[in-house]
């Protein structure tokens, strides 16, 4: 069987940085109540009017591809994950692709919020097992910082800027690669995480604008026992069908949108906090960015056959876990 392995990870993160004493004196919060409550300590956020998603994607793109020391012509697939495309149409992917020179390439958005680079790193590796493509390209990025109002200091704190990318090729090893992934979907929850407008439902008007329906609305608390509740059980799922103990698993890559979530998930699966990766303390919520930015981060540490988890929780609900073999070390095949 074709295994679909990752060969090459990219990111990119905005220069500018947005601290919690930064938000201090912007809304009624403090240092400690954010970190007590998020973990977050600062977040990256795109200050240029003129640049968008795609941009960071594409920097993301091009990190991945000097890497691998490949050009974007020799991409055959690119899929994005975002909730933040550029615009409506075209794709968010099809601009990434304009912007980078991958002429030979086509590629898609999916949306589906937090858990969008799972979905997509999901539907990429199907290319691969086929045989159809060789060369796909699996892009998670969100510009957060568009659609959240800065006033409402609920959801202010939590997001920030950031894309991650990874490159997707058929592993000469089946034993290496995407092992395994359990994906799941309840629109139910759309009522407690969503953006209210901007959509056929409730197209852009004056009073759409004015009633702040263009930004984030999320029910904390509702988000929080549900992404608790899916994250932990379909991590601890996917364990169990692919007969792993919490001593098989090597690291746990877990969607950074509040350090009690991924506590609670790593413990459910049974494993301590050395395995889990975290960055949100640096990184805040980057949405669909969030995974691709962790492997980046920790690119270096990932040795040859380790076993990662990769678990998220987003708006819609949406959530699910993958299970990969890792396929090599550091920065070489």
């Amino acid at each position: 069987m074709i295994r679909a392995a990752i060969t090459a990870v990219g990111g990119f993160l905005p220069e500018n940085i947005l601290t919690n004493f930064d938000l201090e004196k912007m809304i009624d919060t403090t240092d400690e109540w954010i970190t007590t409550r998020t973990g977050i300590k600062e977040r990256h956020v795109e200050n240029d009017p003129q640049k968008a998603t795609s941009d960071m994607a594409v920097e993301a793109v091009k990190n991945l591809c000097k890497k691998r020391g490949i050009a974007p012509e020799e991409i055959d697939l690119l899929i994005c994950g975002t909730v933040t495309p550029d615009m409506v149409f075209p794709s968010t992917s099809n601009l990434i692709c304009a912007k980078l020179g991958a002429v030979n390439a086509w590629g898609y958005d999916v949306s589906a919020a937090c858990s969008g680079f799972i979905y997509s790193l999901a539907t990429g590796a199907q290319f691969i097992e086929t045989g159809r493509y060789k060369k796909v390209v699996i892009v998670g990025a969100d510009m957060m910082s568009r659609i959240i109002d800065y006033s409402d200091r609920t959801t202010c704190v939590i997001f920030g800027d950031g894309a991650g990318a990874v490159l997707l090729e058929p592993s000469s090893d089946d034993s290496l690669g995407i092992r395994d992934f359990v994906l799941h979907a309840d629109g139910r929850g759309m009522t407690h995480l969503h953006m209210k407008a901007g959509g056929s439902l409730r197209p852009a008007s004056e009073e759409t604008v004015a009633n702040k329906m263009h930004y984030v609305y999320q029910e904390g608390q509702p988000v929080f026992k549900h992404a608790v509740v899916n994250m932990a059980e379909v991590s601890a799922k996917i364990m169990e069908r692919n007969h792993l103990t919490s001593e098989d698993v090597t690291w746990l890559a877990a969607h950074q949108a509040n350090k009690r979530i991924i506590d609670a998930t790593a413990q459910r699966m049974g494993i301590g906090s050395e395995k889990v990766m975290m960055n949100i303390e640096r990184y805040g919520n980057t949405t669909a960015g969030t995974i691709p930015l962790l492997l980046w981060d920790y690119e270096k540490q990932l040795k040859k056959g380790d076993n990662l988890i990769l678990s998220a929780f987003g708006g819609g609900f949406t959530w699910g876990s993958i299970y990969i073999k890792w396929a090599y070390d550091g920065n070489a095949i």
